[in-house]
C-alpha cells in the first residue's frame, strides 16, 4: 500500500474558486485521486483534492507559520 500524505477528504462548506492548472499537474492530480480512491475503496473527484492539498501545504510550511505568528507581519483575512 502506498503511503499518501492525504487522508480522508472532509466535507466542508465550499467556496467556489476558478483556477487554471498545467495539464501535467492535472494528470498527476487524477493519478493521485485514483491512488487515494483505491486506498479508501471509493471514487474520488480529483478537483476535491485541491483544497486539502493546499491546506496541508500551508499547515506544514514553517516559514508561513512563523510569519503568521509575528504580530506585525500577520496576513489579514
Amino acid at each position: 500500500m502506498t503511503k499518501l500524505k492525504l487522508g480522508p477528504i472532509a466535507e466542508d462548506k465550499p467556496v467556489k474558486v476558478t483556477v487554471e492548472l498545467p495539464a501535467s499537474l492535472y494528470r498527476d492530480l487524477i493519478a493521485y485521486a485514483e491512488l487515494l480512491g483505491n486506498e479508501q475503496n471509493q471514487i474520488i473527484d480529483p478537483v476535491k483534492l485541491i483544497g486539502p492539498m493546499l491546506a496541508r501545504f500551508i499547515a506544514t510550511d514553517r516559514g508561513f507559520a512563523k510569519a503568521r505568528r509575528a504580530p506585525s507581519q500577520a496576513p489579514r483575512p
